[in-house]
């Protein structure tokens, strides 16, 4: 029996102070977008091609009235380039978006997300100082963590180990290979480690280090831990990829794609999380 008061596991609930919380995050972090030359853009509840960046088996699908199999949005990031690129040149050459709006995944998860992306622009920096921006304003402390999604698909094919080892974090299976670099390269986390292992490891991962070196030493925040491994299983990311840690919570996300034939970059911030942060803290 389900009552009335229930809500579908997954979904979201703000009332109160929780709500005004909500809302002035969102206040908070569209004052911060557009000071920095974001526009803002709401796309639809509803799209045809949620399967080109999402796990089908994590879709909410339905037949529209010509019986095309529609999805409700799981990610915002591609319908935001696309409907920018295709839907809205006309209108606009504008290459800076942000969004406020909730995503949808199977069966009834339901998650508040702030994003921005950049098209044409690939360089992580402002993705990264305009998160940072936002934990200053609320006093949040955060630990960044960059990693490569080249150097997992590298290693996948050099060592003819399936990409399901790094996705899943069984590292352990990559130290049983017992090669001395691959270990230091599975344990690395600061800039000197990485400096110190340049030379060691094949040439094919070089390159893909180096501009995680190059990423770290633009950044404002000293507070970076190197990730080389970890592996995200999104469609569109192919290079450099960051996640803001705050505990055990993700604050957010984001890396460089191309979609379109356009090398872009994007990010999005976790409103729940930061939320829950927030209340647990302050006691609200």
């Amino acid at each position: 029996m389900i009552y009335e008061h229930e809500i579908p596991t997954g979904s979201k609930l703000y009332f109160g102070e929780s709500a005004k919380l909500k809302r002035e995050l969102e206040k908070v972090a569209s004052e911060l977008f557009y000071d920095a030359g974001f526009e803002e853009i709401v796309t639809p509840f509803f799209s045809y091609h949620q399967h080109k960046s999402i796990d089908e088996k994590e879709l909410l699908r339905f037949s529209d009235e010509a019986n095309h199999i529609v999805s409700l949005r799981a990610d915002s990031t591609m319908d935001v380039v696309r409907l920018i690129t295709k839907r809205v040149e006309r209108s606009t050459n504008h290459a800076k978006w942000f969004y406020v709006q909730p995503v949808f995944r199977y069966p009834s998860h339901e998650v508040h997300q702030i994003g921005a992306e950049m098209i044409g622009e690939a360089d992580l920096n402002l993705s990264i100082q305009t998160c940072l921006a936002l934990f200053d304003k609320f006093r949040i402390d955060s630990l960044l963590h960059i990693s490569n999604i080249n150097i997992p698909k590298i290693l996948s094919s050099m060592l003819h180990v399936d990409l399901s080892v790094f996705e899943k974090g069984e590292l352990q299976k990559l130290l049983a290979l017992n090669i001395p670099w691959l270990t230091k390269l599975t344990c690395l986390e600061t800039l000197e480690e990485l400096e110190a292992i340049l030379d060691e490891v094949p040439f094919e991962l070089q390159s893909e280090l180096q501009k995680l070196k190059a990423l770290s030493c633009a950044l404002p925040t000293k507070n970076v831990v190197f990730a080389p491994l970890y592996y995200v299983k999104m469609r569109y990311y192919n290079a450099l990829f960051f996640r803001f840690i705050h505990h055990n919570f993700t604050l957010g996300s984001g890396g460089s794609y191309d979609c379109e034939g356009i090398a872009s970059s994007g990010f999005g911030l976790y409103t729940d999380n930061l939320i829950e942060i927030l209340i647990k803290r302050d006691g609200k």
